[in-house]
Parts: C-alpha cells; structure tokens; sequence
C-alpha cells in the first residue's frame, strides 16, 4: 500500500518491550523548528509510554540536519546511552544542496552508530514540500518521531541481548 493511503506510525503488529532502565539521547535539529519539535514531542511521548525514566532521556538541540551527526558522535562519546535517536527535516529546494545534505547525515547517522557499536536511529524527514513533512510530523501519515523511538527501543534491546 502506498504511504500517501496509511499512517506510516502504526504499531499495532509490533510487540514493543518495556524499555524502563535504557538511556536514551535525542539529537534535534533547530532548522524547520516547527516539523523539529513536533518530532521532538512525538519520540519523548513514545519513549516515556514505554516506561523510559524522564531522567533517561537526554535531549541535544543542534543548529540543522547536518549537524545531527557531530551531536550523535558527541552524545555517544561522553555518555552512556543505549541509543541516539536523530530529528530532523530537509525540505527540497530548488538546488541540489538537499541531495547533498540528505546524502551526508544519511551516511554520517549510520557511521555514528557503526563507531560505538550503539544503535544510531535515523528520524529524519526527507520531503519534497512542508506539506509532506507536516503529514509525517503528527499529521495523517503518523510521526516520525514515534517510529524512530520504537526503533531505538527495539534496537536497545537488541544490543543488550546480544
């Protein structure tokens, strides 16, 4: 099914474990503040249904997407978190800079996580117009936010297990 016919932030198949005693950073972009913080809401509510401690959920404002990856690297070097979830919006333009940038944090999330062996969860909207990202920041097709905090639960478990 199409993604522009279903909310994308269902979990209702999935099993998602109690995640009380895991640490999480939450790495925001500034940039499209708006979309930003609505994730930013989205994760922080999800990851607290979940049974994560206030006091476990670190929250690390960076000035744009691209930014996302030295803030994650940051947050996994000098503390200890089971999972860094990264926020953020490009919103296409009229230069090629959105390739660019969407290439770059894509790449650098997943290198983060690959260098301390720690999940590195890219929420990351990537949209043609704010419309898109506005849908899939608390509109009809979910939060992203909500999905890459289900993914950093899930994923935090999986580390420990194994």
């Amino acid at each position: 099914m199409s993604s522009s016919l279903k909310n994308l932030s269902d979990f209702s198949h999935l099993n998602v474990q109690n995640a009380a005693g895991f640490r999480f950073a939450i790495v925001v972009a500034q940039w499209n503040a708006s979309i930003t913080g609505a994730l930013l809401s989205g994760a922080v509510d999800k990851l607290l249904a979940h049974g994560v401690a206030e006091q476990d959920i670190e929250v690390i404002q960076v000035p744009g997407s691209f930014e996302l990856i030295s803030g994650a690297d940051i947050a996994l070097r000098n503390k200890a978190f089971d999972a860094v979830i990264c926020l953020g919006c490009v919103i296409q333009g009229e230069t090629r800079h959105f390739d660019f940038i969407c290439s770059a944090v894509a790449d650098g999330i997943a290198n983060v996580g690959l260098k301390y062996n720690k999940p590195a969860i890219f929420g990351v909207l990537t949209t043609d117009n704010e419309q898109q990202a506005i849908d899939r920041a608390g509109g009809k097709h979910g939060n992203k936010g909500d999905e890459a905090a289900v993914t950093a639960i899930q994923m935090a478990h999986i580390s420990r297990r194994y």
